[in-house]
């Protein structure tokens, strides 16, 4: 007699509370509450081969409650993921284990994108929803043809980058993406209805989206729930009424279940009724086999993708794209762009010539896929006579993505997870603060995605204190995995997209000027000098006496220093610093050769001083703001703040005595 779905989900529900049990700390309500769900979806609808948990064209699995993450373990674990053995199971949230308390992307097979805060699971999976569709497009539907499935929560959908990623999911009709929502009434304080009075479904059905309620545990509408999903022409929300805890003894429905472990005598009781006589994390040899049967289905279906594959003329140019390699050919334009740059020395934004550095790198680099949190003539992030990607045809590689700087960090996660897809998109610098959590996630991953910042400093002007960074340089700086690059002129500006391109595991933040700034680097030099982090742009005349650092448009504002101090017989030097962490990866000697010795050390930077003492050390001088900005021309607001050549000349005399 074939093996009832019942028991293959309690099988889910005995490895999480077991394994929630043995790590004293967890969340098992919400993977016994979601078994039933989740055990007819890998069953009968998810298109994975548990042997290759890298191939290219399965199915994505999103669980966006990540705290549900046993869940997802049992699955991996049950289906036949090689990486997740029994012990794994038992060594939950254990040091060095595969099974993190969150999922955790590139450290367990199998898990499409690390998750835990809640909502960014959701919104991630919205970009990888969009790059399957956008490669469909590219490359034909043999070649690329699945879907992303998302497990959600209360908490997710309470989370405001839920309604940024819902919102633009329905516009772009995302027809391969299903969330599954776990409507069970339950949050860390108790009921939903404490906090929220809202009706989920008719949101989704205003952003639109697909709606289906059905009930949770019942087999029947769960596999006719998914069914219809699959033959929807927008993204498509189920409704799953379920409930927390499912099959626990009495604690079942139980806000309690949500975060901590039931207890030996709960889980006791739990197998009695469950009619499970099995050992701890021990699952029947026949329950075991149905799982590993459905975790083997995919195989026939992957085979014969890897055989249209080997037989279409894409197949060079889908392969590379998936791995991240980037075109042979691919910055050969950029290098004649420097040139160009070296030799007329253009004066303008920093953003503008990000713009130019773009130009000279979209059509040599076609997974590149840019857009804008609707701030697209500002940031300079759109190439001239490119098609939007938009439904019904998704081939475009620019996308509108309106005002949701957090959804669209997000979504770029996600289709950089996804892969075949290169994604930059910008948004006011200040405006990082909204989109600050899906970076760090983002950092976290070790995903190439490109954040172009613009309007970097007090050089806004008059748009005032609202929209000037001040702190967020400092801020983004003290992420770990995170190249923040700000670039002083046009040369500096094009190293540094090429660095951000050439940084596969690392996302990029590139902090550019809304005001003009001169030439600074004026010579052909053979190397990327930004890829050192931080060089000598002008030795000093002389013997040095003063150092000066600074980044981006204040440049130009050390180099008029040093001109100054040299014309009063002070040897200065100058050095730019477009990339701290770049720097910092450097070796020792070139870094202590860079800072210089027995040298006054000054830095100037239109933001707020904090992390320069790397640099300057305990007695230098830092020239910079020390609060917020206000509202007038940029020349004026330099003057104000006194970040001006002259206050940088006179700083250093006055350490010189």
């Amino acid at each position: 007699m074939p093996v009832q779905m019942q028991t293959m989900a309690d099988a889910i529900r005995v490895l999480s509370m077991d394994a929630v049990e043995q790590a004293a700390s967890g969340h098992p309500g919400m993977p016994m509450g979601m078994a039933d769900v989740a055990t007819v979806l890998w069953t009968k609808f998810l298109k994975y081969d548990a042997s290759r948990p890298d191939w290219a064209d399965r199915d994505r699995f999103v669980l966006s409650a990540g705290h549900g993450s046993m869940l997802l373990y049992s699955l991996l674990h049950l289906t036949g993921f090689k990486a997740m053995t029994l012990d794994q199971i038992k060594a939950f949230r254990q040091l060095n284990s595969k099974t993190p308390g969150h999922p955790e992307v590139f450290h367990t097979p199998g898990v499409e994108t690390t998750t835990g805060p809640l909502g960014q699971g959701l919104a991630t999976a919205v970009g990888m929803a969009m790059a399957e569709r956008h490669l469909a497009a590219k490359y034909g539907a043999d070649l690329v043809d699945h879907r992303t499935w998302v497990m959600a929560g209360d908490g997710c959908l309470m989370e405001g980058v839920s309604h940024e990623a819902i919102s633009l999911a329905g516009r772009l009709k995302l027809n391969k993406l299903t969330v599954m929502w776990d409507d069970n009434n339950v949050t860390i304080d108790g009921p939903v209805t404490l906090s929220e009075s809202g009706d989920q479904i008719a949101r989704f059905k205003a952003a639109g989206w697909a709606v289906k309620a059905i009930d949770g545990h019942d087999v029947g509408q769960i596999r006719r729930a998914l069914a219809w999903a699959t033959k929807q022409d927008r993204p498509s929300l189920i409704a799953c009424k379920t409930k927390i805890g499912k099959g626990a003894a009495t604690m079942e429905g139980h806000h309690k279940t949500h975060g901590a472990a039931l207890g030996a005598t709960e889980i006791a009781a739990t197998r009695d009724k469950m009619g499970w006589g099995a050992e701890p994390f021990g699952v029947p040899e026949d329950v075991t086999k149905a799982w590993r049967s459905a975790g083997r289905k995919g195989a026939k279906l992957r085979k014969a993708w890897e055989a249209r594959l080997a037989a279409s003329p894409a197949k060079a140019d889908l392969t590379r794209a998936l791995k991240g390699e980037l075109p042979a050919d691919a910055f050969a334009r950029l290098e004649a762009h420097i040139a160009e740059a070296v030799a007329s020395k253009p004066a303008a934004a920093t953003r503008q010539h990000s713009g130019s550095a773009l130009d000279a790198l979209f059509g040599s680099i076609p997974e590149m896929v840019g857009g804008s949190a609707d701030l697209t003539g500002s940031n300079n992030t759109f190439v001239k006579n490119t098609q939007i990607l938009d439904e019904p045809d998704y081939s475009g590689r620019y996308v509108n993505y309106g005002v949701r700087e957090f959804g669209m960090a997000a979504a770029m996660n996600g289709m950089a997870l996804h892969g075949g897809v290169i994604p930059y998109g910008g948004a006011f610098m200040v405006f990082s603060d909204y989109s600050r959590p899906a970076i760090r996630l983002g950092a976290l991953m070790g995903v190439r995605v490109i954040h172009v910042m613009t309007h970097d400093s007090i050089g806004v002007g008059e748009d005032g204190p609202t929209h000037q960074p001040v702190e967020h340089l400092a801020a983004m700086r003290a992420m770990p995995n995170l190249n923040v690059f700000r670039p002083a002129d046009a040369v500096e500006t094009a190293e540094c997209w090429r660095l951000a391109l050439e940084a596969a595991k690392t996302p990029s933040f590139m902090a550019l000027s809304r005001q003009k700034v001169p030439a600074v680097r004026t010579e052909t030099v053979a190397e990327n000098l930004s890829a050192k982090g931080a060089y000598e742009l002008r030795a000093a005349d002389g013997a040095a006496k003063v150092t000066i650092f600074a980044s981006g448009t204040e440049v130009s504002v050390a180099l008029a220093a040093r001109d100054l101090l040299q014309a009063q017989g002070v040897g200065t030097r100058v050095v730019s610093t477009p990339c701290w962490e770049l720097f910092a990866a450097q070796p020792a000697a070139y870094r202590a050769k860079v800072l210089g010795k027995d040298t006054v050390r000054v830095a100037v930077e239109a933001a707020a001083s904090f992390g320069w003492e790397r640099f300057i050390g305990e007695d230098g001088v830092f020239v910079g703001m020390d609060g917020f900005g206000a509202s007038a021309p940029a020349d004026q607001l330099y003057k104000h703040f006194g970040v001006t050549a002259e206050a940088v000349a006179a700083a250093a005399k006055s350490k010189l005595g």
